[in-house]
C-alpha cells in the first residue's frame, strides 16, 4: 500500500508516493502515521486542533471516504492506493 500526493501536498511532502504504515488498520491510521515526522505536511493537511482540513480530499482506491464512505474510519486491505488531494481549481 502507499500513499499518493498531490500538487504542493507533494511538495511540503518531499515526495510524491510515501508506503503506507504496516500497522495501520484504517484511513486515519494511515493518515496518522503519515503526517507523525512531516511537520509541513501535516501543517497544510491539519488545522491548529489538529482536525482534517474541509478542503482535502482523503481517496481509498479513487474513492474520497470522506463523501463515500466510512470517513476516517474506513477500513485498509491489502493493495489499497490512498491518495491526498488538495483543493482544485480551473477556468
Amino acid at each position: 500500500m502507499q500513499w499518493k500526493l498531490f500538487a504542493d501536498l507533494a511538495e511540503h511532502a518531499g515526495t510524491k508516493e510515501i508506503p503506507v504504515d504496516e500497522g495501520a488498520d484504517t484511513v486515519g491510521e494511515a493518515l496518522d502515521a503519515l503526517l507523525a515526522d512531516r511537520p509541513a505536511l501535516a501543517e497544510r493537511v491539519l488545522t491548529d486542533d489538529g482536525e482534517l482540513r474541509d478542503h482535502i480530499n482523503v481517496l481509498r482506491n479513487g474513492t474520497n471516504v470522506l463523501v463515500e464512505g466510512d470517513g476516517l474510519e474506513e477500513r485498509l486491505e491489502a493493495g489499497d492506493e490512498l491518495a491526498l488531494f488538495p483543493p482544485v481549481s480551473g477556468g
